[in-house]
This record gives structure tokens, sequence and C-alpha cells, in this order.
């Protein structure tokens, strides 16, 4: 059984927060990949191949202990296309009013990585929201909560306000999905309970 300590390819705050929920200890090897999505590429194959090219690039620059690689990838989708993090108030406005009153789904991709095998798992996540008006979505932009947000919302933060009902991970909505997690990692030798 391995001791909980693994690599996190990730500078999300929330990952570290679910991830020492697990009672793990990481060092984090934040990566810089390309995120373009390939034309015509589903979205759950877009947010897979991102978490399995975050481990893959993070593993190539670990130089401490051996031990796997956690990569994860979240987005947020809806009418088939992928929303990602905001560029700027313009574009969050745009994504609120888009998601208001209606359902969408949020994909979070975990890919676990060491130097003989890779496990890749995705949790699927309906997430409805409430009709929000103007007002709503302007107050929203100017907390700064969804600056760095896919879909331009935080399930965790004051967005949650905005969430009529959640069918599926609300962890995996936050951008990890602890059931997925803990799956991959038990397939590495890792326990929790």
């Amino acid at each position: 059984m391995h001791e909980s300590f693994i690599y996190l390819a990730s500078g999300s705050p929330r990952r570290r927060e679910l991830l020492a929920q697990l009672g793990l200890s990481f060092e984090l090897i934040v990566t810089d990949i390309d995120e373009s999505l390939e034309p015509g590429e589903p979205a759950e194959t877009y947010v897979s191949r991102m978490a399995c090219e975050k481990a893959r690039t993070a593993l190539g620059r670990v130089t401490g202990r051996i031990a796997p690689v956690l990569g994860a990838d979240t987005s947020v989708v809806i009418d088939q296309k992928i929303l990602g993090k905001p560029a700027d108030q313009d574009a969050a406005v745009e994504m609120l009013r888009h998601l208001s009153g209606r359902s969408h789904e949020v994909l979070t991709a975990v890919a676990v990585r060491d130097a003989d095998r890779e496990a890749v798992a995705v949790s699927r996540t309906v997430v409805t929201f409430r009709p929000l008006s103007d007002a709503e979505i302007d107050g929203y932009w100017a907390t700064g909560e969804p600056c760095d947000k896919a879909g331009g919302y935080a399930i965790q933060g004051l967005g949650a306000v905005f969430i009529e009902a959640i069918h599926g991970s609300y962890t995996g909505v936050m951008g990890l999905g602890l059931f997925e997690t803990a799956r991959l990692l038990n397939g590495f030798g890792y326990r929790f309970i």
C-alpha cells in the first residue's frame, strides 16, 4: 500500500482542498499545456485528454520521491458548447445569461499516472440554474468569484445561490470528483477507509 502522498498537476485551490479531504498529502506541479479544443472534439474526450496531458506533463517534471501524478480538468457544457473560464466581464455575463433558467452539464475528468500506467475517469453532473436577473449577474461579477471558474460560477461559493438542482457529483462540479478520484487511486494501491 502507498503512503498517502501524490503529485498534483493543478494550481486549483479547490482541488487542493478536496485532496486534503481524502487525507492525502501532495506536492504541486503546475503545468502549462495547450488547452485548445480540437475541431469536432466531444466535451468528454476533451476533458479526459486535458487531465491526461496535465498528468503526463507533470510526471516528466517529478524529481523527488516516487509517487503517481493526478491531473484533472473541468468543463461546463451547454448546447454542446464548452464554456471555459471567462476572459472578462462581458464573457462572464454572456455565460451566466446563457445558463440562467436552464440545465447544463459539468464534466470533470481525473487522470492518475505513474511510470507504468495511466487511468482516467469522468464525472458527469447536471446542474440547473434558476432564472437570473441582469442585476444579479452584474453583482456576482463584482464579487470577483466568476473570474477563474469554468462556466463563470463557483458552486462552493456565492454562485450556489443560483443553483436550483444538482444531479450527480457536487465535488465533481467543484473540480475533482472524490468518488472517481478515490476509485482510481484504489487501483494504484491507495486506501482511504
